[in-house]
C-alpha cells in the first residue's frame, strides 16, 4: 500500500476496527509508570473514533512518605464489550473486576 493515498476516513475506520482496547502508561512526577487508563475503542460515528474508559488512574490517595503515587487504576462501572470475546475463547472473567468501588467517605 506504499504510495497511495486513502481518505483520513477510511485510515480511521481501519484503525478503529482493528484496536479493541487502549492501555495508556504515563510517567508520574515521582518517576514511576503507571497505567492511567484502560480505554475500549467503541467504533467510529462520521469523524470520530469514540472511546469508553474501563479503568482510569485514582490520584485521590495521595502520596506516600517517599513521595510517590499511592493510586491505583479504579473500574469506572463500564463493562467492555471485548469481554465477550475473552468468553468466546473461554476466558472468564469476573463482572466484579468493572464495578465501581464503593465511595469513600471523604474528611
Amino acid at each position: 500500500m506504499a504510495g497511495m493515498d486513502l481518505p483520513l476516513r477510511a485510515i480511521r475506520e481501519q484503525i478503529a476496527s482493528a484496536v479493541d482496547v487502549i492501555v495508556q502508561l504515563t510517567r508520574l512526577r515521582d518517576g514511576t509508570r503507571r497505567v492511567t487508563a484502560v480505554t475500549e475503542i467503541q467504533g467510529i460515528e462520521g469523524q470520530t473514533v469514540t472511546l469508553q474508559d474501563a479503568f482510569l488512574f485514582d490520584y485521590s490517595a495521595g502520596l506516600d512518605a517517599n513521595g510517590q503515587f499511592r493510586g491505583r487504576p479504579v473500574a469506572t462501572g463500564v463493562r467492555p464489550r471485548f469481554t465477550d470475546r475473552f468468553e468466546e475463547l473461554g476466558i472468564t472473567v469476573s463482572p466484579k473486576i468493572f464495578a465501581m468501588p464503593p465511595a469513600r467517605s471523604r474528611r
